[in-house]
Protein backbone atom coordinates (compact mmCIF):
# COMPACT_ATOMS: atom_id res chain seq x y z
CA UNK A 1 0.00 0.00 0.00
CA UNK A 2 1.54 3.26 -1.32
CA UNK A 3 1.68 6.24 1.71
CA UNK A 4 -0.14 9.35 1.13
CA UNK A 5 2.06 11.73 0.32
CA UNK A 6 2.08 15.05 2.42
CA UNK A 7 0.26 18.12 1.44
CA UNK A 8 2.56 20.85 0.48
CA UNK A 9 0.01 23.80 0.81
CA UNK A 10 1.93 27.08 2.20
CA UNK A 11 0.62 27.52 5.66
CA UNK A 12 -2.21 30.01 5.61
CA UNK A 13 -1.33 33.32 8.17
CA UNK A 14 -4.30 33.05 11.29
CA UNK A 15 -6.41 36.16 11.80
CA UNK A 16 -5.63 37.34 14.95
CA UNK A 17 -8.92 39.10 16.12
CA UNK A 18 -8.59 42.39 18.39
CA UNK A 19 -9.51 42.30 21.62
CA UNK A 20 -13.68 42.91 22.47
CA UNK A 21 -12.49 46.38 24.34
CA UNK A 22 -8.84 46.78 22.74
CA UNK A 23 -7.67 51.02 23.47
CA UNK A 24 -7.80 52.26 19.68
CA UNK A 25 -7.98 55.64 17.87
CA UNK A 26 -11.79 54.18 16.95
CA UNK A 27 -12.35 53.21 20.07
CA UNK A 28 -11.76 56.57 21.99
CA UNK A 29 -13.58 58.42 19.31
CA UNK A 30 -16.64 56.44 20.36
CA UNK A 31 -16.52 56.93 23.59
CA UNK A 32 -15.88 60.34 23.72
CA UNK A 33 -18.77 60.60 21.37
CA UNK A 34 -21.10 58.84 24.04
CA UNK A 35 -20.32 61.20 26.46
CA UNK A 36 -21.00 64.25 24.36
CA UNK A 37 -17.54 65.15 22.32
CA UNK A 38 -16.72 64.95 18.94
CA UNK A 39 -12.75 64.54 19.15
CA UNK A 40 -10.86 65.00 15.98
CA UNK A 41 -9.13 61.79 14.40
CA UNK A 42 -5.36 63.21 15.65
CA UNK A 43 -6.19 63.73 19.27
CA UNK A 44 -8.99 60.13 19.00
CA UNK A 45 -5.08 58.50 18.18
CA UNK A 46 -3.27 60.56 20.50
CA UNK A 47 -5.73 59.99 23.57
CA UNK A 48 -5.20 56.13 22.43
CA UNK A 49 -1.49 56.48 22.82
CA UNK A 50 -1.56 57.80 25.82
CA UNK A 51 -4.27 55.30 27.48
CA UNK A 52 -2.22 52.32 26.27
CA UNK A 53 1.04 53.68 28.31
CA UNK A 54 -0.98 54.63 30.89
CA UNK A 55 -2.54 51.24 31.66
CA UNK A 56 1.24 49.76 31.25
CA UNK A 57 3.01 52.42 33.32
CA UNK A 58 0.25 51.71 35.60
CA UNK A 59 0.53 48.26 36.39
CA UNK A 60 3.90 48.80 38.03
CA UNK A 61 3.48 52.84 39.72
CA UNK A 62 -0.41 52.27 40.24
CA UNK A 63 -0.58 56.33 38.68
CA UNK A 64 -4.58 56.12 38.30
CA UNK A 65 -5.70 53.19 40.23
CA UNK A 66 -7.11 49.84 39.24
CA UNK A 67 -8.85 50.22 36.02
CA UNK A 68 -8.70 49.47 32.47
CA UNK A 69 -8.45 52.26 29.63
CA UNK A 70 -12.43 53.27 29.60
CA UNK A 71 -12.96 53.47 33.07
CA UNK A 72 -10.23 56.12 33.21
CA UNK A 73 -11.59 57.79 29.62
CA UNK A 74 -14.98 58.07 30.98
CA UNK A 75 -14.11 59.13 34.44
CA UNK A 76 -11.03 61.21 34.56
CA UNK A 77 -9.92 62.04 31.18
CA UNK A 78 -13.76 63.48 31.02
CA UNK A 79 -12.41 65.92 32.80
CA UNK A 80 -9.78 67.28 30.05
CA UNK A 81 -12.69 67.28 27.71
CA UNK A 82 -14.43 69.97 30.09
CA UNK A 83 -11.63 72.04 30.75
CA UNK A 84 -10.25 72.29 27.46
CA UNK A 85 -13.93 74.43 26.40
CA UNK A 86 -13.63 75.65 29.83
CA UNK A 87 -10.16 77.43 29.09
CA UNK A 88 -11.50 78.25 25.17
CA UNK A 89 -13.56 80.99 26.49
CA UNK A 90 -10.95 82.78 28.99
CA UNK A 91 -9.46 86.00 28.49
CA UNK A 92 -5.70 84.54 27.69
CA UNK A 93 -2.79 85.80 25.96
CA UNK A 94 -1.93 84.27 22.82
CA UNK A 95 1.30 82.87 24.04
CA UNK A 96 0.09 82.54 27.40
CA UNK A 97 2.09 80.51 30.11
CA UNK A 98 0.33 78.12 32.14
CA UNK A 99 1.73 75.96 35.43
CA UNK A 100 0.24 72.49 35.76
CA UNK A 101 1.14 71.98 39.43
CA UNK A 102 1.06 68.29 40.56
CA UNK A 103 1.24 67.01 36.87
CA UNK A 104 1.36 63.66 38.51
CA UNK A 105 0.11 60.93 35.42
CA UNK A 106 -0.59 63.71 32.88
CA UNK A 107 -4.47 64.26 34.12
CA UNK A 108 -5.37 66.93 33.30
CA UNK A 109 -2.56 68.18 30.90
CA UNK A 110 -1.88 65.50 28.68
CA UNK A 111 -5.40 65.23 27.63
CA UNK A 112 -6.29 68.71 28.12
CA UNK A 113 -2.96 69.55 25.53
CA UNK A 114 -4.65 67.28 22.65
CA UNK A 115 -7.71 69.75 22.29
CA UNK A 116 -6.23 72.90 23.93
CA UNK A 117 -2.75 74.66 22.13
CA UNK A 118 -2.72 77.57 23.49
CA UNK A 119 0.75 79.49 24.78
CA UNK A 120 3.27 76.76 26.66
CA UNK A 121 2.15 74.37 28.90
CA UNK A 122 4.39 73.15 31.87
CA UNK A 123 3.65 69.91 34.02
CA UNK A 124 5.36 70.48 37.06
CA UNK A 125 5.94 67.04 39.17
CA UNK A 126 8.04 66.51 42.39
CA UNK A 127 7.89 63.11 42.30
CA UNK A 128 10.82 61.27 40.03
CA UNK A 129 8.81 58.17 38.79
CA UNK A 130 6.15 60.19 37.58
CA UNK A 131 8.22 62.89 35.79
CA UNK A 132 9.59 60.16 34.15
CA UNK A 133 6.65 58.57 33.15
CA UNK A 134 5.50 62.20 31.36
CA UNK A 135 8.59 62.52 29.60
CA UNK A 136 8.33 58.76 28.13
CA UNK A 137 4.13 60.33 27.33
CA UNK A 138 6.13 63.07 25.46
CA UNK A 139 8.37 61.39 23.80
CA UNK A 140 5.37 59.08 22.36
CA UNK A 141 2.93 61.54 22.00
CA UNK A 142 4.50 64.79 20.96
CA UNK A 143 2.21 67.53 22.64
CA UNK A 144 3.74 71.37 20.96
CA UNK A 145 4.26 73.54 23.47
CA UNK A 146 4.59 71.29 26.63
CA UNK A 147 7.44 70.56 28.62
CA UNK A 148 7.80 68.81 32.34
CA UNK A 149 9.83 70.48 35.06
CA UNK A 150 10.91 67.81 37.65
CA UNK A 151 11.50 69.91 40.80
CA UNK A 152 9.17 71.17 43.58
CA UNK A 153 5.98 74.02 42.38
CA UNK A 154 7.75 76.35 44.77
CA UNK A 155 11.07 76.50 42.36
CA UNK A 156 9.34 76.52 39.29
CA UNK A 157 7.17 79.41 40.28
CA UNK A 158 10.73 81.12 41.12
CA UNK A 159 12.45 80.15 37.73
CA UNK A 160 9.78 80.45 35.17
CA UNK A 161 8.19 84.04 33.67
CA UNK A 162 5.04 85.10 35.71
CA UNK A 163 2.24 82.36 34.68
CA UNK A 164 -0.88 83.57 33.21
CA UNK A 165 -2.61 80.48 34.59
CA UNK A 166 -2.24 77.87 36.90
CA UNK A 167 -3.64 74.69 37.09
CA UNK A 168 -4.47 72.98 40.13
CA UNK A 169 -5.62 69.46 40.64
CA UNK A 170 -5.62 67.72 44.08
CA UNK A 171 -2.30 68.97 44.61
CA UNK A 172 -2.96 71.19 47.72
CA UNK A 173 -5.68 72.93 49.50
CA UNK A 174 -7.08 75.49 46.95
CA UNK A 175 -6.54 78.25 49.80
CA UNK A 176 -2.33 76.92 50.24
CA UNK A 177 -2.07 76.98 46.58
CA UNK A 178 -3.47 80.70 45.96
CA UNK A 179 -1.15 81.43 48.86
CA UNK A 180 2.10 79.85 46.93
CA UNK A 181 1.40 81.14 43.47
CA UNK A 182 0.03 84.84 44.74
CA UNK A 183 3.61 86.74 44.37
CA UNK A 184 4.31 84.35 41.27
CA UNK A 185 1.34 84.98 38.92
CA UNK A 186 1.07 87.48 36.17
CA UNK A 187 -1.06 90.60 36.81
CA UNK A 188 -4.52 89.46 36.52
CA UNK A 189 -3.59 86.03 36.35
CA UNK A 190 -5.85 83.02 36.70
CA UNK A 191 -6.16 79.96 38.87
CA UNK A 192 -8.12 77.11 37.51
CA UNK A 193 -9.41 74.65 40.32
CA UNK A 194 -10.53 71.23 39.35
CA UNK A 195 -12.82 69.71 42.37
CA UNK A 196 -15.41 68.37 44.01
CA UNK A 197 -16.98 71.32 45.63
CA UNK A 198 -19.13 74.38 44.67
CA UNK A 199 -16.88 77.39 45.09
CA UNK A 200 -16.49 78.53 48.78
CA UNK A 201 -18.15 82.32 48.97
CA UNK A 202 -15.20 83.94 50.51
CA UNK A 203 -11.32 83.92 49.30
CA UNK A 204 -8.50 84.99 50.19
CA UNK A 205 -7.65 89.05 50.13
CA UNK A 206 -6.01 89.83 46.52
CA UNK A 207 -8.40 86.69 44.95
CA UNK A 208 -12.10 87.29 43.15
CA UNK A 209 -14.35 84.58 41.82
CA UNK A 210 -14.50 84.96 38.58
CA UNK A 211 -16.41 82.03 36.96
CA UNK A 212 -17.72 78.47 38.27
CA UNK A 213 -18.42 75.67 35.96
CA UNK A 214 -20.26 72.43 36.95
CA UNK A 215 -20.71 69.25 34.85
CA UNK A 216 -21.73 65.34 36.25
CA UNK A 217 -19.56 62.29 35.52
CA UNK A 218 -21.38 59.44 36.40
CA UNK A 219 -24.00 60.89 38.52
CA UNK A 220 -21.62 62.83 40.51
CA UNK A 221 -21.14 66.74 40.30
CA UNK A 222 -17.59 68.13 39.33
CA UNK A 223 -16.83 71.88 39.20
CA UNK A 224 -14.08 74.21 37.91
CA UNK A 225 -13.60 77.40 39.73
CA UNK A 226 -11.97 80.30 38.14
CA UNK A 227 -10.37 82.43 40.65
CA UNK A 228 -8.68 86.13 39.35
CA UNK A 229 -5.72 87.83 41.16
CA UNK A 230 -6.68 91.67 41.74
CA UNK A 231 -4.57 94.24 39.94
CA UNK A 232 -3.60 96.96 41.97
CA UNK A 233 -5.56 99.23 39.37
CA UNK A 234 -8.24 97.03 40.15
CA UNK A 235 -8.09 97.33 43.92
Amino acid sequence: MTDCPESREPARPMNRARPADECTAEAVGLAAVGLGFRLPDSCAAGLAAYLVLLMKWNRVMNLVGPGDWRTVFETLIIDSLHLARFLEALPLPEKALTLDLGAGAGLPGVALRMLWRRGEYVMVESREKRALFLRAVLAAVPLPGVSVFHGRAEDCLGRAAPPDLVVSRAFLPWPRVLSLVAGAVAAQGHCVFLTLEPLPRTLPGGWFAAREESYTVRGDTRFFWLIQKISVSQG
